[in-house]
């Protein structure tokens, strides 16, 4: 990086600092914030509904199925949605998927407040999060239109680790609707309501982009339609992550840990509905907070590590102390489960923040938004594949010595992984890609 740099300064310095050579960079952070409340909102009530709901009644597998309904469309749809940010203007992905996100929820909320099956529910919420790949993968991909590369570490961890706590506080706004409207299907209703209007906001601060303003600069396929580039969009991502051994590793390293976190998550519901940990919602609350604790903390900790040892150094480091905290929920004590959930919450975000990173730094624009898909794929898939298998293995007060051993062992897989996957490159950027300039791009 360039001494004097107005762009090359590090952490929250240089981010602000970008703000001023580049107004887009805030009004991309608006759009984040005010998308991820929405998610949080919508997940929290969705949630509460069926499982914490006096109404209904949900078993360990019930909560696999709402877990798999919230999450599974990032993987389902995400080679469309990817495919299709790199052949439309993204400022229009962003407004239109934001509006029709909004409407979606309303009528999820009727069918809550009529009494609708958990099946129906779970379906018109299957609509809500494909619409919500669409913004999420709208976002990864413009970051670059918007940052500066020499801070797109900084930039990256402040957007994403922000995103996550307006989760959390998407979810404190459910909880306190949900106070105020009740834990019945009318309550319920009224409080998944609540996402609609943050929603429509996060469409009205996207339209004020300009037209291509966050790319892509050149179409995939260009002249191609957009069913051609729907159809081709999945095997571009896939091949350009084959083509770049960083982002091969970085997905590995965020796979194993959604497996892990997958497996973690359903364990603590079903310690919390037996108040092992905390009561009910509360419990669990309690526990989510701790780890958008650790997930803040990385917003620090992983552009300095980046900047002093590398990616690989920073993601192998990561999984070891996964393994580390992981070993020590074998005591199943409560304490220990809330320490043990900030350290996880830490390693996970340095894992995702990495993977943005390199695809943000190492694949070219336009596939970009369809290597982020592939991301979404491996990030859903495994976590909604190991809740299933939890919940087939899990016993009835939820402690299961054996899947903690599991996820101990995955962290190692995926410390092996990153050390042997995850090597320097050694040409010149390939077909997919495009070269980038600064440190932070040749980190290892």
């Amino acid at each position: 990086m360039t001494s004097g740099s107005p762009h090359t300064s590090p952490g929250l310095r240089g981010f602000i600092r970008s703000l001023g050579h580049s107004p887009g960079l805030g009004r991309l952070l608006a759009v984040r914030l005010t998308s991820q409340i929405t998610d949080g909102v919508f997940q929290a009530a969705l949630f509460a509904s069926i499982l914490f709901n006096p109404e209904r009644h949900a078993d360990p597998l019930a909560v696999a199925g709402g877990l798999a309904v919230l999450l599974l469309p990032y993987s389902l749809i995400g080679p469309f949605a990817g495919a299709l940010l790199d052949h439309w203007d993204r400022r229009n992905v962003l407004m239109f998927a934001n509006v029709l996100r909004a409407g979606l929820i309303s009528l999820v909320a009727l069918a809550i407040a009529t009494g609708a099956s958990d099946t129906v529910v779970l379906f018109g919420a299957l609509a809500v999060t494909g619409a919500s790949r669409f913004v999420a993968s709208g976002l990864s991909a413009s970051l670059p239109h918007v940052a500066h590369r020499d801070v797109i570490v900084a930039t990256n961890a402040l957007f994403t680790t922000l995103g996550a706590g307006m989760l959390a506080v998407g979810a404190g706004i459910a909880a306190v609707l949900r106070m105020i409207f009740g834990p019945d299907n009318s309550g319920s209703a009224f409080t998944t309501l609540g996402g609609v209007v943050i929603a429509l906001i996060a469409a009205t601060l996207a339209h004020g982009f300009g037209r291509l303003q966050l790319g892509p600069d050149e179409p995939d396929d260009p002249g191609r339609s957009a069913l051609h580039a729907i159809t081709v969009g999945l095997p571009h991502g896939i091949r350009a992550v084959a083509h770049s051994r960083t982002v091969a590793a970085a997905l590995s390293a965020i796979g194993a840990h959604r497996l892990v976190f997958g497996i973690n998550t359903l364990m603590l519901l079903v310690l919390s509905k037996e108040a092992g940990v905390g009561d009910g919602l509360a419990g669990v609350s309690v526990v989510a907070g701790f780890t958008a604790g650790g997930a803040f903390l990385a917003a620090v900790v992983t552009p300095i590590s980046v900047e002093r040892y590398g990616r690989r150094p920073t993601l192998i480091g990561a999984m070891l102390l996964g393994a580390v905290a992981e070993a020590s929920l074998l005591t199943f004590h409560p304490i220990v489960f809330c320490l043990g959930a900030f350290v996880l919450g830490l390693i996970g975000q340095i894992a995702k923040l990495c993977g943005d990173v390199a695809m943000q730094v190492d694949i070219g624009d336009m596939v970009r938004g369809q290597v982020f898909s592939v991301q979404d794929a491996v990030f859903n898939i495994a976590y909604v594949g190991a809740v299933t298998i939890a919940a087939l293995a899990i016993p009835d007060d939820g402690r299961s010595v054996g899947l903690l051993i599991v996820g101990v062992v995955l962290y190692l897989v995926g410390v092996i992984v990153v050390r042997f996957v995850h090597t320097p490159p050694h040409h010149g950027p390939l077909a997919v890609t495009e070269p980038r300039i600064g440190a932070i791009g040749h980190q290892n």
